[in-house]
């Protein structure tokens, strides 16, 4: 038998151990019952211990999966050391991330006084964080792509940090409500009551930035308000930071409207996905439409995220996979048709 033709010896695993000064971070990274390491073991193909006193063990055959494990490892004791909530899509979306450098990190978080932090999870959110808190060079970020993706989420919650800071007095989210109009009135109460419904997720996600408490009362002061998109015409919004939420469903001459409101001290987020418009047949969206025009305009940042970004659920990514590939193979066919 020749020397290369032997049969190769299975690879044997070995371990090595990381310290940790606070043995309770530990225990947050880990989470209860193990389930965050639970995660990154399935993602990352290694086997973590923590026999107390700040050790975690990281095993592993590849002396390269090894250093990514401890990679991901410090990520997280640095994001639970800021007070950032870790759970299985953090540590999933850490597994993602780059090997960025730490300020460059703690610079995509978003503090809300009194409130929440959030923490970018991708790559793509955290250009977007950063592109959000760049007051100095953009007035209007857009923010496309995906369901999952947290560009709502990370908007509303870096709208809340600036009206809890002072930095304007009103946060002001709209979104279209495409089915207000024949098609809600078998629905009972006044306008807002039918209106409500499709303002829920915006509701959620200020609930989860400012708390319930503070939320409410900030909407009973004014300083809150969301509002389907047809309230914004004829309105200038100064000093206010305006989330137009679901911008897919906003027709041309609804996109023009909104995007013209901005004031004087104002800044904008423009969120949506042009593959999941609502709009009726044939009639074209003012989100891709916008894009065109404005994606080279200065103080406008234009962030594209896509399927690595999707932290919703480890599913939704692979379904948004699925639903892009059937999108190809029906463009192919209607091609060759």
């Amino acid at each position: 038998m020749s020397r290369s033709s032997k049969p190769r010896r299975p690879r044997r695993a070995a371990s090595e151990t990381l310290h940790f000064e606070d043995s309770d971070l530990v225990r947050i990274i880990a989470g209860p019952g193990h389930e965050n390491f639970a995660t990154l073991e399935r993602e990352l193909e290694v086997q973590l211990e923590a026999p107390g006193g700040g050790q975690v063990v990281i095993t592993a055959e590849e002396a390269r999966t090894r250093i990514e494990a401890r990679r991901v490892l410090n990520a997280l004791y640095g994001r639970a050391s800021e007070g950032l909530p870790i759970d299985p899509p953090a540590a999933r979306a850490a597994c993602l991330m780059a090997d960025d450098d730490a300020g460059e990190e703690i610079d995509a978080v978003i503090r809300v006084p009194r409130g929440a932090s959030f923490a970018a999870r991708t790559n793509g959110q955290q250009s977007y964080v950063k592109a959000l808190k760049n007051d100095r060079a953009y007035d209007m970020i857009f923010g496309v792509g995906p369901a999952g993706t947290g560009k709502t989420l990370l908007a509303v919650a870096y709208g809340a940090s600036q009206l809890a800071l002072g930095s304007v007095e009103r946060l002001i989210i709209t979104r279209p409500a495409v089915e207000a109009g024949e098609r809600l009135g078998f629905l009972p109460g006044d306008l807002t009551e039918k209106i409500d419904p499709y303002l829920l997720p915006i509701w959620d996600a200020l609930r989860d930035s400012l708390g319930q408490r503070i939320s409410e009362k900030m909407r009973e002061e004014g300083r809150v308000e969301v509002a389907p998109l047809a309230f914004m015409r004829g309105r200038t919004l100064n000093k206010a930071f305006v989330i137009v939420d679901e911008a897919q469903n906003a027709t041309i001459p609804q996109m023009r409207m909104v995007l013209t409101r901005l004031g004087e001290g104002s800044r904008m987020a423009v969120t949506g996905d042009p593959t999941q418009t609502d709009l009726r047949r044939g009639e074209p969206s003012g989100l891709p439409h916008a894009l065109r025009l404005l994606q080279n305009e200065e103080r406008i940042a234009v962030h594209r995220f896509d399927r690595s970004d999707v932290v919703r659920h480890g599913l939704v990514a692979r379904i948004v996979d699925a639903y892009e590939r059937d999108d190809a193979a029906r463009g192919n066919e209607a091609d060759h048709g």
